[in-house]
């Protein structure tokens, strides 16, 4: 991280923010600083080598006030409560804005999967999933894949809460294998709605997409997705990073030899072409470009290097990758910054399909879901784009002041209990 930044700290000044623009009543105000439960979770585990090792989970509910918990399920060895709280919150704005009947929920293991065999990683999850059993479930919460965390560990985790429960439930978790009640386009669902997002954008500022200069942070599904479809497009994606560097061509990179090279579990550090330079995580924020697309993790664009960023366009494929500091900052200099609220969206979007399919034990095809997909994301996209003219504020307030209006509504209509 460039500033060692609390995100849950973060999450409450984004909550001051939008209160003083809505005139939000301040008892809500705490409310919605709040989160409604958090579960932690030792995880013991017997290794191959026959030793014990034991590792810490979490899950956290931000808000169900709306319906079910959703949100990610994450393995790093960075992971702590803070994070995952303010994480969950995010969520609950997400699935806010885009009006779905959801909450927000997220969840996470502290370790290495790297370091983790097979075996050890499915005992692992099947042992958190054992752990956290009671504050899950399809209308409880519903996790789904996120950072270090994908299909297969979604089937473990929803094999093993059936084995609990005596009976199949794919409606427990998202992001499965379309074999076992997966959806189709939920891999790339959330650098699909990027890119649905981005070409909205862009006609709103009457900006050729297809010849913009596009630089993505993070190299994962989401950064690959939304490189590939530029690409595709036409754009020049001339600079990505993973975790072990940056790599950069003015002319435009090979999005598919680099694809193929990463999905073989290499570095881009390793990866050999005399066009291409090696650059630094700090290097690669503040390249020139039209479009940057922070898609790794949080904290990423801050106060110190806000002033340095040199792209019109900032679309926000992580979750909380820029500081309030820095919102202020790229506000000033003209900046359009898409929100991860709104851009990244059409991963929970999707899920939901997903998860309504299961409930419904009816599956759609891949037209389908796109269309959906862009329905709601474009919906989404025009209220927030009309309220940040009409207010004269910048994406984020404007998604904002839907999203937490919603929810203070949800809030005022059910009351307090008792």
């Amino acid at each position: 991280m460039i500033d060692k930044i609390n995100p849950y700290d973060v999450v409450k000044t984004q909550i001051d923010i939008v209160a003083k623009e809505i005139g939000l009543d301040p008892n809500v105000t705490e409310y919605l600083k709040r989160i409604e439960r958090a579960l932690i979770v030792s995880i013991p585990i017997k290794m191959d080598n026959g030793s014990l090792q034991i590792f810490e989970g979490y899950r956290v509910h931000h808000s169900t006030v709306r319906g079910p918990g959703k949100g990610g399920m994450r393995y790093s060895p960075h992971v702590y409560l803070d994070e995952v709280k303010a994480l969950a919150t995010w969520m609950t704005w997400k699935t806010s804005l885009l009006n779905l009947p959801l909450g927000g929920a997220k969840g996470g293991v502290r370790v290495d999967p790297r370091e983790l065999s097979k075996k050890e990683l499915e005992r692992l999850t099947r042992r958190y999933t054992a752990e956290i059993i009671n504050v899950i479930g399809p209308d409880i919460d519903i996790p789904a894949p996120d950072v270090n965390t994908n299909a297969q560990i979604m089937a473990w985790m929803m094999d093993t809460y059936s084995m609990q429960k005596g009976r199949s439930i794919p409606g427990v978790v998202t992001g499965k294998p379309i074999e076992i009640g997966g959806s189709v386009g939920r891999q790339a669902a959330t650098g699909t709605g990027l890119f649905f997002v981005l070409q909205a954008l862009c006609e709103k500022l009457d900006l050729d997409l297809k010849h913009l200069k596009i630089v993505i942070q993070g190299f994962g599904n989401v950064g690959f997705t939304i490189a590939d479809l530029l690409n595709k497009h036409g754009c020049k994606v001339i600079a990505v990073s993973d975790v072990s560097t940056g790599i950069y061509y003015e002319n435009g990179l090979d999005i598919e030899k680099l694809a193929a090279w990463t999905k073989q579990g290499k570095y881009l550090k390793d990866f050999k072409d005399d066009n291409y330079t090696l650059i630094s995580n700090d290097e690669l924020l503040t390249s020139k470009c039209d479009v940057l697309i922070p898609a790794a993790i949080e904290n990423q664009i801050t106060r110190v290097n806000a002033d340095k960023i040199a792209s019109k366009i900032v679309l926000e494929g992580a979750n909380g990758p820029t500081t309030p500091d820095a919102d202020k900052i790229l506000f000033k200099k003209g900046i359009h910054v898409v929100p991860d609220i709104l851009a990244n969206s059409g991963g929970v979007c999707v899920s939901y399909f997903e998860y309504i399919q299961d409930i419904n034990s009816y599956f759609w095809k891949l037209d389908r879901i796109n269309e959906e997909l862009k329905r709601i994301i474009i919906e989404a996209f025009e209220e927030t784009f009309k309220i940040s003219k009409e207010r004269k504020i910048s994406l984020r307030t404007a998604a904002y002041v839907i999203a937490v209006s919603r929810i203070a509504k949800a809030i005022e209509l059910r009351g307090i209990f008792p």
